[in-house]
């Protein structure tokens, strides 16, 4: 089963990806909103100009994405562009054998290191990542090579381990620099991911070094995995009963802002007095939660106290999010955990629904407290 892709998406996302790997933003979902939104009053106030220019002058009109991006012609596609659907349940790349390039300790460290900001390898889980270490393979540049051509197939997705390069976007003849990369960052991803021809020109700028992940693989396991990964995803949080005063469309938008932390037997996971930055549902294992009191008055030493433990479906993390405070406990996993996790500003976004739910638990924790320290421990009330 293929599904078609709208007409304009990839130029698209070509531009608003161009935009990221141009400013780096540490909060991407931030800059995803703030770039669509003004992009959209941008062409909102381009649509009323155009009620004034003749039928017959408005086809040659060259529109500007918003924050400076490559120049694209919306109203035309190019015909060389192939935009196949990738099915992953259809693939058939699986099984292909899987690509190994032998590497000395020193590289892996390396590579490790460079790979370790990488936005697309962020989900990966530890074999995941494993593989794809093993396939990925070093390039060594020289200043003025082309390390892409615009509208070349997609061979390879890039990894960038040292050295400048420079981002040249032609359009109408022309050719000019619409970004650089500077000793970080990857690209190379967008042939690979919607079958279309390179949508740049990269040349180094400087001589350097790259990791270089061939076509199949990256699809085999960035897109594949990740995809079988959404689906078990899908029906898991659909199970949990916190979850259940949300829509069908909201649960998926949950879904696209997990991650996957795991966690060692014993190892802490959040600790008392820190300051809240994650949201955390339980996958697998058994995570234990504890609090600090002091033994005596007289006693300046605090002994940690559990007072719950939590297991598959259950979460954990919240309350310093609703009441805006620190963290109020400690959480250790008690064997192997793995965690669904859920940063701050997706929380806020979009577990409103949930919020009642959970400031009704608040009660029930003060309870617990009162139980197990013999006296009124409040917790606050949300900040105003």
């Amino acid at each position: 089963m293929s599904i078609e892709i709208p007409e304009g998406l990839t130029e698209l996302l070509q531009s608003f990806t161009v935009e990221v790997l141009r400013n780096q933003p540490a909060d991407l979902l931030e800059f995803a909103l703030q770039y669509f939104t003004r992009l959209r009053r941008r062409d909102a106030r381009r649509r009323s100009a155009m009620s004034t220019i003749q039928p017959r002058e408005r086809g040659s009109l060259i529109f500007l994405p918003f924050l400076s991006a490559p120049v694209i012609n919306r109203f035309v596609r190019r015909a060389s562009v192939c935009a196949e659907a990738y099915n992953p349940d259809e693939d058939e790349e699986e099984r292909e054998p899987r690509v190994t390039h032998p590497k000395t300790d020193e590289q892996r460290q390396r590579l490790q290191e460079a790979c370790k900001d990488i936005l697309l390898f962020k989900n990966l889980d530890q074999e995941q990542m494993s593989q794809v270490l093993d396939a990925i393979f070093e390039k060594v540049v020289v200043t003025g090579e082309h390390i892409i051509d615009q509208d070349d197939d997609g061979d390879n997705f890039y990894v960038i381990e040292r050295g400048t390069f420079d981002i040249m976007l032609k359009v109408d003849g022309i050719t000019r620099t619409v970004g650089s990369y500077d000793n970080r960052g990857s690209f190379g991803e967008l042939a690979l991911m919607y079958n279309t021809p390179r949508a740049a020109t990269i040349i180094a700028t400087s001589p350097g070094a790259l990791w270089c992940l061939d076509r199949l693989t990256f699809r085999r396991i960035i897109l594949k995995n990740n995809a079988k990964k959404r689906k078990m995803y899908e029906a898991f949080i659909g199970t949990l009963p916190l979850l259940t005063s949300l829509e069908v469309s909201e649960r998926m938008k949950v879904v696209d802002v997990l991650s996957t932390k795991v966690y060692n037997s014993g190892e802490q996971i959040i600790a008392q007095g820190d300051l809240a930055d994650c949201f955390y549902i339980v996958e697998s294992g058994h995570v234990r939660i504890t609090m600090k009191r002091s033994k005596s008055k007289n006693d300046t030493e605090d002994e940690e106290v559990e007072i719950a433990t939590c297991s598959r479906g259950q979460y954990f993390g919240e309350l310093a999010l609703v009441t805006n405070k620190p963290r109020a406990a400690s959480a250790y996993a008690m064997d192997n955990v793995k965690c669904l996790v859920m940063d701050v500003q997706a929380f806020e976004r979009l577990l409103g629904p949930c919020m009642d739910i959970m400031k009704r638990n608040i009660a029930n924790y003060e309870e617990q407290l009162i139980t197990l320290f013999g006296s009124h421990i409040a917790i606050e009330e949300p900040n105003a």
